[in-house]
């Protein structure tokens, strides 16, 4: 194809319209370049699943052709499904010192190897294939987070990666707004911004001011302290850190993720302590209540955090007692909203004070708001542009934004996942879909529970399971034993005795019709009592257990 012919395609596989899994596709001809590759965790109707990732088909249709995949930064829903990626694809990625430390914990955890991954300084510009890309240092609620460029054959594209516009951060690095600048002014054909705090109004507050609060909590404080925060919230924990440190305590860090995070940082240098601050959570009965301060995981009210098992008086290291402080510095991430709150409550049940709430100013958002990404359009002024990172109605709202900013309406694409964004560098337009969606973990399984996998899950877990044993003779078809019913999660049987007989008295009867119709077929039998037990059960009850009839020859 002649170079004036060729044609940019953008494929996002993930993160639109829905809160993690970020992963996107550049493609010129045939090369490809990767943009993160993140995971995002279940919703609740999603039972007994861990984690969800992007649905990898196309490229692994296409792995001869994917020359890199780049990291923004070492959030899990930028770097979480690179464990599962990179077992079915080899190739070269491209991350900040931070990021990649945090992602080569993750791979090791999961055997996969590491020797692919090459470390790049905000600033660097790299080569793949027929792209250049820019590592653009932005702010964050993460060090080393980066926005990047990345020049093709058609034009330039510019990705912010997750930021916000922080004029006094903790590390003193400020987002590079010269060289986004100079990238608008050299021109951009496409602009994909974050879009997750398109709806909120003004400038997103420093993170530095999540120290005068906890300043004033450590002040007010008479006994232990206890933090809880994201494990990734690097400037976060540092804060907390040198808080601990004026009011001469010790930090304890408690939680897997928190202790690999932290340990990472001290060694790479993105957290300071004096000699002795930190001190392992064995040692804590070492020291007076007064003297400690513990940060932990559990913000969101997981289950098996940390925080969540000492409100249920269930850790085996850490008791909650009266006098207790607990910050919970972080907002719910939507649809957590109750299992925080259950948190809360049981932390006070126990004597603990408890400072939550965006309002006691102990948590800033990580992500720019409307004021922010405005600056951010004016910089840049691309001709195209296309919204990510967010819900849908976050999208919708940043292209709204745009459009206030005078961006035609055409040149706007608000996209799904999967589909293909082509460019050239007069026209942009949809062209097409590719494979997309979710890829389901349970356990070490992944892919093998789809829809109809949490379908009965579902049902299960609704209305529970009654199993029909029956014993039949292999050459006679006659019942020899049964039939016998076992009930697990649908009625107590101990108090239902009385349709739980006649649920039986029906199966009978359905076996007693088969065999007067000579119905011999194991399939046919089983079919038959599933239905009449059925309506049975759905007549009195009005419940739909899943019945599963067993037949054992003899």
């Amino acid at each position: 194809m002649a170079k004036g012919a060729q044609k940019l395609q953008i494929i996002p596989l993930g993160g639109l319209g829905e809160i993690g899994k970020n992963m996107t596709v550049i493609r010129v001809d045939d090369e490809i370049l990767v943009i993160d590759s993140g995971l995002m965790f279940p919703d609740e109707d999603m039972l007994g699943i861990d984690l969800v990732i992007p649905d990898i088909s196309y490229l692994i249709e296409n792995k001869d052709k994917i020359k890199a995949i780049v990291l923004t930064h070492g959030h899990e829903d930028h770097i979480g499904a690179l464990p599962y990626v990179l077992k079915k694809i080899n190739v070269p990625v491209y991350g900040t010192r931070l990021t990649l430390g945090i992602l080569e914990g993750r791979l090791k955890e999961n055997g996969v190897d590491s020797s692919n991954l090459h470390s790049v300084m905000q600033g660097d510009i790299i080569n793949v294939g027929c792209f250049s890309v820019g590592f653009i240092r932005v702010n964050h609620s993460i060090p080393d987070a980066v926005g990047l460029s990345i020049k093709t054959p058609v034009g330039m594209i510019v990705h912010t990666g997750d930021f916000k516009l922080d004029y006094t951060p903790i590390d003193g690095k400020m987002t590079d707004f010269r060289r986004f600048s100079d990238l608008g002014n050299r021109g951009v054909l496409v602009l994909m911004a974050d879009s997750t705090n398109s709806e909120r109004e003004g400038h997103t507050p420093s993170e530095r001011t999540v120290g005068a609060a906890f300043d004033r909590a450590f002040h007010n404080a008479r006994g232990r302290i206890i933090v809880a925060t994201f494990s990734s919230n690097v400037h976060r924990i540092q804060q907390v850190i040198d808080t601990a440190v004026r009011y001469k305590r010790h930090v304890a860090v408690l939680g897997r993720s928190m202790v690999n995070v932290v340990n990472i940082s001290l060694e790479l240098g993105y957290i300071t302590a004096p000699e002795g601050t930190i001190v392992d959570i064995d040692e804590i009965h070492n020291y007076r209540m007064e003297q400690m301060v513990i940060i932990t995981t559990g913000s969101q009210g997981e289950p098996m955090s940390a925080l969540t098992r000492m409100s249920m008086s269930d850790h085996r290291k850490v008791g909650i007692v009266p006098g207790d402080t607990v910050i919970i510095s972080a907002t719910p991430i939507p649809g957590n909203e109750k299992l925080v709150s259950k948190t809360i409550d049981n932390l006070m049940k126990l004597g603990a004070n408890v400072i939550y709430g965006r309002n006691q100013g102990i948590h800033v958002s990580g992500h720019a708001s409307r004021e922010e990404l405005k600056l951010m359009h004016n910089l840049v002024r691309p001709k195209f542009f296309i919204p990510v990172h967010g819900e849908y109605h976050h999208l919708v709202q940043h292209a709204r934004l745009a459009r206030e900013l005078g961006m035609p309406k055409e040149n706007i694409f608000i996209s799904e996942n999967g589909q293909i964004l082509e460019f050239t560098r007069d026209k942009g337009q949809v062209a097409g879909k590719v494979t997309a969606g979710m890829v389901m973990v349970d356990g070490l399984g992944v892919g093998d529970v789809g829809n109809i996998v949490l379908r009965d899950r579902r049902q299960l877990s609704q209305d529970g399971i009654l199993i029909v044993v029956v014993t039949m003779n292999k050459q006679t078809h006659r019942v020899v034993a049964g039939p016998d019913i076992v009930s697990r999660g649908f009625v107590y049987v101990r108090e239902s005795e009385a349709l739980m007989d006649e649920a039986t008295a029906r199966v009978q009867q359905a076996l007693d019709r088969c065999e007067d119709e000579k119905v011999k077929e194991w399939a046919a039998i089983k079919s038959n009592v599933r239905d009449a037990l059925g309506r049975y059960l759905f007549e009195k009850t009005r419940r739909r257990p899943m019945i599963l009839p067993i037949i054992m020859e003899v």
